[in-house]
């Protein structure tokens, strides 16, 4: 058996291709390949048809054809991911043009491959394979995040007086972190991390967590374990490496006196001393059992005052600070902000009777 048989053999998992053509002819041959090795196909004759079937329901990747009358391919493919918001949708344009410009083109469009006309069939299987393979992984590691995100939603709702503290520090760590200067990777982190951080405290008993006095030593000791338990959690997805560094490390101080393991100075990773920030000025400008909301003047005063006992990264607090005094509003939760599909699954499990 040849390696390209071996990768085909895969699609008996019933992969669904749109296949995209105003040319009958065209889709015909097209979908007589891919059905060939098991793939679930079906067919739109226009690019508007070709929409409608996708707001309807998921695909695995979509097969179309550049020039096609009243919307050609590539104005198809930009309305794909900006209007139907379907970034990750693997999009292979069916092309008789070769000029680099006409790949440029396509790529600026949002097309995640091209397969020039007319196509070689072994050429057509092995990329629409390699694009809905990638595709399944990317959809498991997005629901397995929407899962967790979940998870944390229901932490955080256990405590009502925190309302919307997870998506306020989500949307405050990626603004401070974009005035630092930090790259893509860092700034899902810290988005990541405003919703993760405590995702922890599932592993621990809620008559600590919703206990109205102060705790006992004990008790602190069972507390304060779990940004472990919260590490231990997202762990296992490579792609969380950076976040899991944040719910870790968001209790390190900068002198060493803080907890799990005690970390100082620059042994804390830079993201959780961005984020403990964000996290702190948050828990002083929010109504609290126990207290009024500061004011951002009084809030920083107190962490100033914090940073001089040692707890807080000075240079960073600095610069926090810049960000805070040159744009307050920039650090409010803008109404149109957009959640992430776990809010949605929150919802839902909100929702259900009680008992249910």
């Amino acid at each position: 058996m040849s390696m390209v048989d071996i990768s085909i053999h895969d699609v008996a998992i019933n992969y669904c291709v749109l296949i995209v053509d105003d040319m009958a002819t065209n889709r015909l041959v097209a979908r007589s390949v891919l059905a060939r090795k098991g793939f679930d196909v079906e067919e739109a004759g226009s690019g508007e048809q070709a929409l409608a079937m996708l707001k309807e329901r998921s695909y695995d990747a979509v097969l179309m054809d550049v020039m096609m009358p009243d919307m050609d391919g590539l104005e198809v493919c930009k309305k794909i991911r900006h209007e139907l918001d379907l970034p990750l949708l693997p999009v292979i344009m069916l092309t008789s043009l070769s000029e680099p410009d006409d790949l440029a083109h396509a790529m600026a469009a949002g097309a995640t491959d091209f397969i020039h006309k007319p196509f070689n069939p072994i050429e057509l299987l092995a990329r629409v394979n390699a694009s809905v393979s990638q595709k399944r992984l990317t959809d498991r590691l997005d629901d397995t995040e929407s899962v967790l995100f979940a998870l944390a939603r229901m932490v955080e709702a256990k405590d009502v007086t925190t309302g919307d503290h997870c998506d306020r520090l989500a949307h405050r760590s990626v603004i401070f972190g974009k005035k630092l200067g930090c790259d893509y990777d860092e700034l899902e982190a810290l988005r990541r991390g405003g919703v993760l951080h405590d995702v922890g405290k599932l592993g621990i008993p809620d008559a600590l967590l919703l206990k109205k006095g102060p705790l006992s030593a004990d008790e602190w000791t069972v507390m304060r374990t779990h940004p472990v338990i919260g590490a231990h959690l997202c762990s296992a997805l490579k792609t969380m490496q950076l976040t899991t560094d944040i719910i870790s490390c968001h209790h390190e101080r900068w002198d060493g006196s803080g907890y799990p393991q005690g970390l100082k100075g620059e042994a804390i990773p830079r993201l959780a001393r961005i984020f403990q920030l964000v996290d702190v000025f948050d828990a002083l400008t929010a109504v609290r059992p126990y207290k009024a909301a500061f004011s951002r003047e009084k809030a920083i005063d107190i962490m100033l005052n914090e940073c001089a006992k040692g707890f807080w990264d000075p240079i960073l607090l600095n610069s926090f600070i810049e960000l805070l005094e040159g744009n307050d509003l920039l650090m409010e939760l803008p109404h149109s902000y957009v959640e992430d599909k776990s809010a949605a699954i929150f919802d839902s499990i909100a929702s259900l009777p009680s008992g249910a």
